[in-house]
C-alpha cells in the first residue's frame, strides 16, 4: 500500500507533481502471458514478483521507481489518503468475481455478511453500504465493546456479530442467511461455515490466506448445500489496474467521517514503530515520508 509524488516522469506521460498509486505485482525475470494481457492479479504463483511481499522489497521509502505501466494517477485530493487505493481494489476485484459467478441469472442480493473487522473489512463495509442492493449488512469479529471497529460497522448501519457467541455458520439462524459473504479472517473454518451462512443462490468471496488447519467436515453435506441451492464459492487474491482505478473513484464516494475514523495514526519517519503498534484503539495507520506539494 502506497501512496506518491511524482518527482521524476522520465519521458513518461506523468508531470512533476501528479498524485500516484503504484501495483503490486511484476513480473519475475521478465514479462509472461499474464503480464501481457494485464492479467498479473490472475498469474499463479512462480509467475510473478509482489512488491514489499514476495521477491521484490516493498514501497516504504522516501524515494521509490516504477515502470509506468504500474502507476495508476489518482486525483490531486487524495494524496493523504492514497495508500487505501491499493486495499480497496483488493475488495474492487473480488466483487467483481463474486458478480460474474452470479451473472447467469437474475441475481438481486439484499443481505451481506463481512467476516473481520480490520481495515479490509470496514472499507468492504462502507463499499457495500453506498450499494443501494443491500437493505441489510452484518459484519463478523472478536472484540468486546467498548471498540472503535464496532462503533464504525454501527455508525454504517451494520450489525456487529460477536463470533465467539455466533459462529459463522448460526449467523442464518440467529440473524438471517444471507446472499454475500465477504472473507477476510484467513481462519480455516470461514470458507466452509459461509455456505451454511448463505441463502439460495448465494457466493462468497474467499480473501484470507490462512495456515495449516485440519478439522472435520460433513462433505456430503457441504457438496449438496452448494448443488441444490446453486450457491458459489470463489477465491480472490490481488488486483490489477482496473480494480485500482475503480478503487480511487470508489474513495471519493465513502464519507469523510469514516475515512477519519478508519485511519487512527499517520506517523512520520522519526516515530515510524507508532505504525505498527496494535493496540485495541488501532484500525488503519501509515507512515508519512513527506506531505503532498501543490502544484
Amino acid at each position: 500500500e502506497a501512496v506518491g509524488q511524482v518527482v521524476d516522469p522520465n519521458g513518461t506521460r506523468f508531470e512533476v507533481g501528479d498524485v500516484v498509486v503504484p501495483t503490486v505485482r511484476r513480473p519475475p525475470n521478465g514479462g509472461n502471458e499474464y503480464f501481457e494481457r494485464g492479467e498479473a492479479d490472475m498469474a499463479p504463483e512462480g509467475k510473478y514478483h509482489e512488491r514489499g511481499i514476495v521477491g521484490a522489497h516493498g514501497f516504504m521509502a522516501e524515494y521509490f521507481t516504477s515502470p509506468e505501466a504500474d502507476l495508476v494517477r489518482i486525483p490531486d485530493s487524495q494524496a493523504d489518503l492514497g495508500f487505501l487505493v491499493e486495499p480497496v481494489s483488493i475488495a474492487e476485484k473480488a466483487f467483481e468475481l463474486a458478480e460474474a459467478s452470479r451473472s447467469s441469472f437474475t441475481w438481486e442480493p439484499e443481505s451481506a455478511l463481512v467476516l473481520g473487522n480490520g481495515s479490509l473489512g470496514l472499507l468492504t463495509l462502507a463499499m457495500l453500504d453506498r450499494d443501494e442492493r443491500y437493505e441489510r449488512c452484518y459484519c463478523l469479529g472478536r472484540r468486546d465493546r467498548p471498540d472503535p471497529t464496532i462503533d464504525v460497522m454501527e455508525s454504517l448501519g451494520a450489525t456487529y456479530v460477536d463470533s465467539r457467541k455466533t459462529p459463522v455458520d448460526r449467523v442464518p439462524e440467529l440473524h438471517e442467511a444471507v446472499d454475500f459473504v465477504f472473507e477476510a479472517t484467513g481462519y480455516a473454518r470461514h470458507p466452509v461455515q459461509s455456505v451454511e451462512a448463505l441463502a439460495p443462490n448465494g457466493v462468497a468471496a474467499l480473501l484470507g490466506v490462512p495456515g495449516p488447519g485440519e478439522f472435520e467436515i460433513d462433505a456430503g453435506a457441504f457438496h449438496s448445500e452448494m448443488v441444490l441451492h446453486n450457491k458459489a464459492l470463489v477465491g480472490s487474491v490481488n488486483s490489477n489496474r482496473r480494480h485500482f482505478e475503480a478503487a480511487s473513484r470508489t474513495l471519493l464516494e465513502l464519507p469523510t467521517s469514516f475515512l477519519d475514523d478508519l485511519v487512527t495514526g499517520v506517523y512520520d519517519l522519526g516515530e515510524f514503530e507508532r505504525a505498527f503498534d496494535d493496540g485495541d484503539t488501532v484500525i488503519k495507520t501509515a507512515v508519512e515520508f513527506g506531505t503532498y506539494e501543490e502544484r
